[in-house]
Order: structure tokens, then C-alpha cells, then sequence
């Protein structure tokens, strides 16, 4: 849960939430390109649920701008994939 808890992390320092859930999806791509293989525990795909103040007037567009900015080097390897609501 090393990925989990940097990106948990990260978007707490970096954003006045007000609400956060991280998922690890992974399991769901087992076996697809990218996605875990075998017993291997990945941490490659998750669905992330936040709410901050700073988003406000933001399009969606540019919030996830925001949150790609903070996970940068997280992305594309070893994260394959994010899901931002």
C-alpha cells in the first residue's frame, strides 16, 4: 500500500480537503495490460474521490490538471491509472 498512502499523502499536503478516499483498483485489471499479474500485489490503477475549496470555479479539466501536477512523478509508471471524481 506504499502508492495508497504517497498519494494520500501528497494530496493532503498540497490541497485544503475537505474530503478524500483513495481506492486501489488493480485487482479489477488483473491480468490486462499493465495490470497486476499473477500473485503480484500492484498498485497501478486508482479511483480518487476528493473535495477542496480550491477546485471551486475550476473546470474539471483544470482540476485534474491540479491533482496530475502533485502525482506527477507517480505517473505513468508505476501508476498506470487514475480515475478523479
Amino acid at each position: 500500500m506504499k502508492y495508497q498512502q504517497e498519494i494520500e499523502t501528497r494530496l493532503r499536503k498540497n490541497f485544503n480537503l475537505s474530503f478524500l478516499e483513495v481506492f486501489n483498483e488493480s485487482e479489477k485489471h488483473r491480468g490486462h495490460l499493465n495490470g497486476p499479474q499473477g500473485d503480484e500485489q500492484a498498485e497501478t490503477h486508482f479511483h480518487i474521490k476528493l473535495v477542496s475549496s480550491e477546485f471551486k470555479g475550476l473546470s474539471r479539466l483544470e482540476c485534474h490538471r491540479l491533482v496530475y501536477q502533485v502525482l506527477e512523478d507517480l505517473i505513468p509508471s508505476p501508476i498506470h491509472a487514475l480515475r478523479l471524481e
